[in-house]
């Protein structure tokens, strides 16, 4: 499948501020980005750096007064869709060094509270059953509601409130399959039929020794996805970090197929 995928951020600066870009598809395995462009505006300093895990990458720049940056491309997307239930769990003591930090409690996901849930619940399955089972609980349970989280809000905060956004149907499940002992990210990305449309977040976990995609909000299925980039959670993977006072003025994310 291919997906034409079209992003901008324009934002007021008070200022002068440093900015940390994250918005162009990265080119890996199952995906691969054709004529890309990515325009910055105006910006007294430009420079890439690798995001997490060497997937995609980061743009440093520096503006004075506004930020208009506009992306562009095109993406081939060849992922087969995992079938879940028959992906085994790979015991803790194998696990490779890439997948060891995606076991642990992090910023957004304090997994080790959710431990007994993840027991009590979902205890009796494993793997990619568990995960499964996981999602699903997620989307029946949760009610998707624009404006009902914010930049703070933990996997704790929306277990309670069982509603948000994608960022944390994804925090969710990343903090309950780390309480499973299966290794879960998060990963930003553009999403065919994301409603509303936006950048959108899902979740990787590592079963039968790979990274397979895992939707929980239910609206895109893996080869309907394209990666930006991964991490712990929402706080390694923001489209914009800005360091100095920036004011929205608009945004926008379009995702069509080609």
């Amino acid at each position: 499948m291919r997906l034409n995928v079209n992003a901008h951020l324009d934002y007021g600066i008070d200022t002068p501020a440093d900015l940390l870009v994250q918005i162009e598809a990265a080119n890996l395995p199952g995906q691969s980005v054709i004529d890309p462009v990515f325009d910055p505006g105006e910006t007294g300093h430009l420079h890439r750096i690798a995001a997490e895990d060497d997937i995609g990458t980061r743009v440093w720049l520096h503006c004075r007064q506004r930020l208009r940056c506009q992306y562009t491309a095109t993406v081939e997307i060849d992922r087969a869709i995992p079938d879940l239930p028959s992906l085994q769990q790979d015991p803790v003591h194998t696990l490779p060094h890439e997948a060891v930090r995606y076991l642990m409690s992090s910023r957004f996901c304090p997994s080790d509270e959710f431990q007994s849930y993840a027991a009590d619940t979902f205890g009796h399955l494993q793997g990619g059953a568990a995960i499964a089972a996981m999602s699903s609980w997620i989307q029946e349970k949760f009610i998707y509601t624009p404006g009902a989280s914010s930049a703070s809000t933990t996997a704790v905060d929306t277990f309670v409130q069982r509603r948000g956004i994608c960022r944390d149907y994804a925090h969710v499940l990343v903090a309950l399959a780390r309480a499973a002992a299966i290794p879960a990210r998060m990963v930003s990305c553009y999403g065919l039929n994301v409603t509303p449309p936006d950048f959108h977040a899902t979740v990787e976990v590592w079963l039968d020794g790979g990274w397979h995609l895992v939707d929980p909000t239910g609206m895109c299925r893996p080869d309907e996805i394209a990666i930006i980039g991964v991490g712990r959670d929402a706080a390694d993977i923001a489209f914009l970090t800005s360091y100095g006072w920036v004011n929205l003025i608009s945004q926008g994310v379009s995702v069509t197929t080609a």
